[in-house]
């Protein structure tokens, strides 16, 4: 199981990721873009995802995912139980959203 310093440890050499706190959700940005969101009890979190990949992602691993809020469907995210989760599952969603936010060029230089 992870949790929340071990997200602050994979979030933490992103460049243009910073941290804040909405609405007691710790949020992670890139500019203006939430790319990630842990939930005030601090057992799942939102991230950026592919919207079509997000049904197939929660038919085959639904202890893991599950489906945002009805009003956040139609954006690119889904929801996670930090408890079905391991250190390196948690860095690989995590860039993988990061990635889905910044641009191209910052992204393979992380990434390389």
């Amino acid at each position: 199981m992870v949790d929340l310093e071990d997200i602050r440890a994979a979030t933490a050499d992103l460049p243009r990721s910073y941290e804040v706190l909405v609405r007691d959700s710790i949020k992670w940005r890139v500019g203006q873009i939430v790319y990630l969101a842990v939930s005030p009890d601090e057992q799942t979190m939102g991230i950026a995802f592919p919207k079509e990949e997000r049904d197939a992602a929660i038919a085959a691993e639904p202890d893991k995912f599950f489906a945002p809020k009805p009003s956040d469907e139609r954006f690119r995210w889904i929801q996670v139980h930090l408890d079905a989760l391991d250190a390196d599952e948690l860095r690989e969603l995590v860039l993988d959203a990061w990635g889905m936010v910044v641009p191209k060029k910052v992204r393979a230089e992380v990434l390389r």
